[in-house]
């Protein structure tokens, strides 16, 4: 990690945590309590061996409270009397390490839960380009993953830390306090394993980085072949998935035993070193032992804070792994975080949305590539049907993102209006509330259908609710559909569900944006899973139903456009023809020459039909 990535990984532990610092605090003080308590029981066996054997001086701290009378009582007693001490420490032990660890929990949680809620709520708020340029597994385990292991530090490793340290400081005080000479000798080794943990620390930091981005594209190849196992199925591309899933998964592998192999040396090393410094104390502390420079009770007492002192130091490796994963994770979440999320201009504004639509001048291209758009000019009425027509990659759907403001113009691009009011300038929940959108490949939520379609209903109450969503299923042509399944509209829809026909996504699509009852409705090619006379007969109840609405239609099908009050035709990003039906047949060009290749004699005979069974004032 980088000075500035520390920086900002540390300030945002710090941003979370500060609301369970109480807690944090109270999980630290019983928790240096149980290492106090556990620190007594190396003094019991000491006093407990010298007395028995006759040997050495109490401390003075013993004396003072009379303990040493009682030490100096028969065996039997001195021994009922350790046990006892040593029976009230552990319990002491027990009690304060339960506390640490509920209170540590309590506060870790809050603290992963304020976390969760801020990334998922940012996530919610950040552009669609954002979105497009990322790999959603690679979101999902950022969110999921990445957040695990912040957990697992925040309610394990982060208390740990300062424990260990308190540990250290008092085993290290006690000591000298005992013998100076012995202590020095255990100390020495100390700066070595530390310095060695800190380059071990530095060494496997960006390993961690590795594999976790690695994590993320084996989690994005898992999600998209999920998500598109028909296709897999249907192409019989198994064998092929496999394959890459395993290339995925081999580079995944290789990461971590690499990491595996500098955690086998770190941990090798420390063994090592902490092997010489116990033969060198034990060494030093038997000398001592023999010359009379210390009794049997302290040089058990030494090996066992020795003992001590070192699980903490060799613990410090793992802390810092974990660390150095942590602020990996940590980085990755910042790194959402800190992405720009949308935002409206000051004092945004919510004017009425049933106004004519202009693009004017509008040229537009995703990032490094070539304009999609080229100098788009036209006009959309306010209460009529409005129909694009154009060849993939003219441009189509890219107006309607732009009307919906899933992108925006660049300066020097234009702009769009509604009743003379610039989009840039209009609040974007009132945006996208007031124009709704279906598209090719409606997403479906996993509800109920009857929950799906009243979704964006403005009734709450259920049977008011229910009456408005079967009025927009007739509309939408998908009620008898929808009762000819055992459980009509309760009917649970989802990847454990009963699995919709691309017509019947495209017709629940669109009853929900009709529950929407929104001044401006886009149908971005909502209608091309259905056939030629279910078109016709949404398009008619659309227009009998839809009153003063303003509808554009998108689509690759005349006979889906050509009732509409204006045509555009759209080619290579530029306006290449705009009129009625009529106007566009009469002369030559693109809609003239589609036309031609599309009506057959079946579509020219729908066509007459629809035309008769219209009422004649709407001719």
């Amino acid at each position: 990690m980088q000075k500035n990535e520390r920086k900002d990984a540390i300030q945002l532990m710090l941003r979370f945590v500060r609301g369970s610092l109480g807690l944090f605090a109270l999980g630290l003080i019983c928790s240096m309590l149980n290492t106090a308590c556990n620190s007594l029981t190396p003094q019991i066996i000491r006093m407990t061996v010298d007395s028995v054997i006759g040997s050495g001086e109490m401390p003075g701290w013993f004396q003072t409270l009379g303990l040493d009378r009682l030490m100096q009582s028969d065996v039997k007693s001195v021994l009922l009397l350790a046990a006892a001490a040593v029976l009230v420490t552990a319990v002491l032990s027990g009690i304060f390490s339960f506390f640490a660890r509920l209170n540590t929990a309590k506060a870790s949680e809050r603290a992963i839960k304020s976390l969760r809620d801020e990334l998922f709520g940012h996530i919610q708020k950040l552009p669609f380009s954002w979105h497009t340029a990322h790999q959603t597994g690679e979101i999902i385990q950022r969110c999921t993953s990445d957040v695990e292991v912040v957990r697992n530090f925040v309610s394990a490793q982060m208390v740990e830390v300062f424990r260990i340290v308190f540990l250290i400081v008092m085993t290290m005080c006690i000591m000298f306090s005992m013998n100076v000479k012995i202590s020095l000798v255990a100390v020495v080794f100390i700066p070595i394993i530390v310095f060695y943990s800190f380059y071990f620390q530095g060494k496997i930091s960006h390993r961690f980085m590795d594999a976790d981005i690695a994590e993320g594209k084996l989690s994005s190849t898992v999600q998209e072949n999920l998500t598109g196992v028909r296709v897999v199925r249907a192409f019989g591309r198994e064998n092929f998935e496999i394959e890459r899933f395993d290339e995925k998964n081999n580079a995944f592998s290789e990461l971590w035993i690499r990491l595996g192999h500098m955690m086998t040396a770190y941990w090798s090393t420390g063994d090592l070193i902490t092997a010489l410094q116990v033969l060198t104390v034990i060494a030093v502390g038997t000398v001592s032992a023999v010359n009379g420079e210390i009794t049997l009770g302290e040089f058990l007492a030494f090996v066992s804070y020795n003992a001590t002192l070192n699980w903490p130091v060799r613990a410090l490796g793992k802390i810092l792994a974990e660390m150095s994963k942590t602020g990996v994770s940590i980085s990755r979440i910042s790194y959402i975080l800190h992405a720009q999320p949308e935002q409206d201009p000051p004092e945004a504004l919510t004017p009425p949305m049933d106004r004519d639509i202009c693009f004017e001048h509008v040229t537009f291209g995703y990032e490094n590539q070539k304009p999609v758009l080229d100098d788009v000019s036209f006009t959309i009425p306010a209460g009529k049907t409005f129909a694009i027509l154009g060849g993939t990659g003219s441009g189509k759907t890219t107006l309607m993102h732009l009307l919906n403001r899933l992108y925006d113009l660049e300066e020097g691009g234009g702009r769009i209006t509604i009743g003379g009011v610039d989009i840039n300038q209009i609040s974007r929940a009132h945006l996208r509330k007031n124009v709704s959108i279906v598209l090719q490949e409606p997403f479906l939520f996993s509800r109920t259908i009857r929950e799906k379609i009243g979704i964006a209903g403005p009734e709450k109450d259920s049977e008011r609710m229910m009456e408005y969503v079967r009025k927009a299923a007739r509309s939408a042509c998908v009620d008898e559909a929808i009762e000819s399944f055992t459980n009509g509209y309760e009917t649970v829809v989802g990847e454990r569900g009963v699995t919709l026909s691309g017509g019947q996504k495209q017709r629940v699509a669109i009853a929900r944006m009709l529950t929407q009852n929104a001044p401006v409705m886009i149908f971005d090619d909502s209608l091309s899973a259905v056939d030629a006379e279910t078109d016709a007969k949404i398009r008619q109840e659309l227009k009998e139903k839809m009153g003063s609405a303003t509808i554009i239609l998108i689509s690759h099908r005349i006979t889906t456009l050509m009732q509409a009050d204006q045509i555009l035709v759209l080619d290579q990003g530029k306006v290449a023809d705009i009129g009625t039906h009529e106007q566009l047949i009469s002369r030559e060009g693109i809609y003239q020459d589609i036309y031609q290749i599309q009506m057959n004699n079946a579509d020219r005979e729908l066509l007459r039909q629809v035309s008769e069974e219209q009422p004649t004032e709407s001719r």
